[in-house]
């Protein structure tokens, strides 16, 4: 089946910023000073892990990021504060660009941690909150809720930092 023009141009932007992600991603990953697991394997396929995933995420996630996964309004946008607004864990956000283990790492340890420098983010750690197992359940959960391409993609992502490594 022939892909529509617009379908082009966006592969072409998905795919044109993905060394950018890679390379972010990995940044901050080699920044972290961890005690999690090396690698994680979500597990989308899963329906008991994406069941318990989905209980945590109304009660820990939902409040910020939306019941429906669609985050807080005009998310691109600074608040007044400064920081950024919650975004979206659905397609329209930019969750799935991220690999595995940069999630699980950015919902452990908070944004500012994975970012460094002076970033202030309202997403705090949920180190002393949540399990891995319990952490890995949420974000398998998530991606459970991605239409197949982009299940696609992210495994693809995934695939590529681990070659790198």
């Amino acid at each position: 089946m022939a892909k529509k023009k617009h379908e082009k141009q966006f592969d072409a932007k998905a795919y044109g910023g993905f060394a950018a992600v890679l390379v972010a991603s990995l940044w901050g990953l080699s920044q972290m000073d961890s005690n999690s697991p090396s690698e994680i394997v979500l597990q989308p396929n899963d329906p008991i892990v994406v069941a318990q995933g989905k209980t945590i995420y109304g009660e820990q996630c939902a409040s910020c990021h939306g019941p429906n996964l669609g985050g807080e309004p005009n998310w691109r946008q600074r608040k007044p504060n400064g920081r950024m607004p919650a975004p979206p864990h659905d397609v329209s956000g930019h969750t799935w660009h991220h690999p595995d283990i940069a999630l699980f790492k950015t919902t452990k340890f908070g944004t500012s941690a994975m970012v460094g420098g002076t970033y202030k983010s309202e997403m705090l750690g949920y180190e002393d909150i949540l399990s891995d197992q319990e952490i890995i359940e949420v974000l398998s959960y998530i991606k459970s809720t991605w239409p197949e391409h982009i299940i696609e993609r992210h495994d693809q992502i995934n695939q590529q930092v681990k070659e790198q490594q």
